[in-house]
């Protein structure tokens, strides 16, 4: 592409780093990330989210938690895609306490969970077998005009439809989402 006098923008370097980071080249998605810093390209929060995402979903949290940490001294805000992917990473990572710091986090940064937010980190506890605590998350999602998606909703009704239903699980037998 240089090589014809094309030189890459953000959006070829968007999909480089995605395609990176899907094939597990993570040092290497990183390296790329820190020349693209280097050459001022006013990277946005989509940049660093195609990272962050793809950490997330190799496991590799301290990582991700790294990227996600320095985005404020970089001037980028993260969005509310973005912290629901931080979420759904620690929330597979079992670090509920961190997944649910990060959405009290948010609205205090200016950005308000969606109905994505609550559904994943919903189903984040659910699938930790804490229950008690989504109960909560589904009271203040409904409370907060949201709803349950498919998923969040086979979670729960697979919950309750199990020999011995989690005692947090009975008020919603009589409710509905």
């Amino acid at each position: 592409m240089q090589g014809c006098g094309q030189l890459p923008d953000v959006q070829t370097y968007a999909v480089i780093l995605d395609g990176l980071c899907n094939n597990q080249q993570f040092c290497t998605a990183l390296e790329l990330l820190r020349e693209m810093e280097g050459k001022k390209f006013g990277l946005d929060i989509v940049i660093y989210t195609i990272i962050i995402e793809g950490l997330c979903r190799a496991g590799k949290m301290d990582s991700a938690i790294d990227v996600f940490s320095g985005l404020s001294s970089k001037g980028v805000q993260p969005d509310v895609r973005t912290y629901t992917i931080m979420i759904q990473g620690l929330c597979k990572g079992g670090l509920l306490s961190e997944a649910e710091d990060l959405l009290r986090g948010m609205e205090e940064k200016g950005c308000s969970p969606n109905g994505w937010t609550y559904n994943t980190i919903i189903q984040g506890f659910i699938n930790n077998n804490e229950a008690s605590r989504a109960m909560g998350l589904i009271q203040e999602m409904v409370e907060r005009g949201h709803s349950a998606d498919a998923s969040t909703m086979e979670l729960i009704i697979d919950s309750l439809s199990k020999d011995s239903v989690d005692p947090a699980f009975l008020p919603l037998l009589k409710n509905k989402l």
